[in-house]
């Protein structure tokens, strides 16, 4: 799910998620609280997508499904944005920073997820890494951008990652040996340089032409590749592959979207970082149910120990900033420096 916009009201949208508003009068100054109902739907459909995926990558070729999942998405978002908001109005330099963040915010990201689910990595664990973007993204600013760390955000990366490596536990043959783990990073390097590229980017249409651009450039090289690496014949479960396909685009990629939108105008662009300790803890309990996922003691210990990581990591302390990432590092909604288009 990842797209972004920041419009000239002061609301932001975007980041894989987020939805069309009009930019002509000043937008009220964000709330403290979270609607509930929006908020528990984001989490889960943020969540779901570790479960889909998965149960996708078991009917068809890994490639082969982020492929099709973001050209289905391209095409419902172009869609939408023209129903919504007409012709596409955007400059070239802007489109190109659009597409360029958005390739690593959804084709390397996904791409290297669903090659890590394919290899044996777990949801649980999939969403436990994930988790650590917000603050593998600030930790990256600080090295790259001679950004302030603090020592709250160190901290809390440093027991995210050891509760991280307590679920992986001695034998990463379990989370798909090393090629799952590595692809696994892979896809986490990728949602958090890509949240950094969103700084890139200036003028930005409204939040589903984002979309439209970001899904569509991610669209074509994995379907390139999935072509030329998996070929024609990578469909096993006709039936399972439509139904994950289908709930990846439409939930993930499309409601996520229009969720995170009203968390933004609730709380501002760094509404996502306030709840992303959730995800895996609701993510294990949805790999339990669906996919018969299990956690020992260890790996119960390491998530608690993983999530409070992040939690503290990421509790907002301040009002988000302007730069594309909030002081808790997480992707920023509206990470973009420009205004949103009529």
């Amino acid at each position: 799910m990842t797209t972004s916009v920041r419009e000239a009201s002061g609301r932001s949208l975007g980041s894989t998620r987020g939805e069309p508003v009009i930019a002509t009068k000043p937008a009220p100054p964000p709330s403290r609280g979270l609607p509930f109902v929006p908020a528990a739907g984001f989490v889960l459909v943020w969540s779901s997508g570790y479960i889909a995926g998965p149960y996708g990558v078991d009917a068809v070729s890994p490639l082969s499904l982020v492929a099709g999942r973001f050209v289905l998405a391209a095409v419902l978002a172009g869609l939408l944005a023209w129903a919504l908001r007409g012709p596409l109005r955007v400059t070239r330099a802007d489109a190109a920073r659009i597409a360029v963040a958005g390739f690593m915010l959804n084709g390397v990201q996904f791409g290297a997820m669903y090659l890590a689910f394919d290899a044996g990595l777990g949801a649980t664990l999939a969403s436990l890494m994930h988790s650590l973007s917000p603050v593998l993204t600030a930790l990256l600013a600080a090295m790259f951008l001679r950004e302030r760390l603090s020592p709250r955000q160190m901290l809390g990366f440093v027991v995210g990652v050891a509760g991280v490596l307590l679920v992986l536990g001695p034998d990463i043959e379990g989370a798909g040996g090393t090629a799952g783990v590595v692809w696994g990073v892979i896809g986490v390097l990728g949602l958090s340089v890509g949240t950094l590229g969103q700084r890139w980017i200036g003028h930005a249409p409204d939040p589903y032409w984002s979309a439209f651009i970001q899904f569509g450039v991610s669209a074509i090289p994995l379907t390139v590749l999935a072509l030329s690496i998996e070929g024609a014949d990578v469909v096993s479960d006709p039936a399972a592959g439509a139904i994950a396909l289908i709930y990846l685009a439409v939930v993930n990629s499309i409601l996520g979207l229009a969720l995170l939108g009203i968390l933004v105008r609730a709380r501002g662009a760094g509404a996502a970082s306030s709840i992303f300790f959730l995800m895996p803890p609701v993510t294990a309990v949805m790999a339990w149910l669906v996919l018969d996922e299990t956690l020992n003691l260890r790996e119960v210990a390491g998530l608690v120990i993983a999530v409070v990581g992040v939690a503290v990591a990421t509790r907002d302390r301040s009002k988000p900033s302007d730069d594309g990432v909030n002081e808790g590092g997480a992707p920023d909604p509206g990470g973009t420096h420009g205004r949103h288009q009529p």
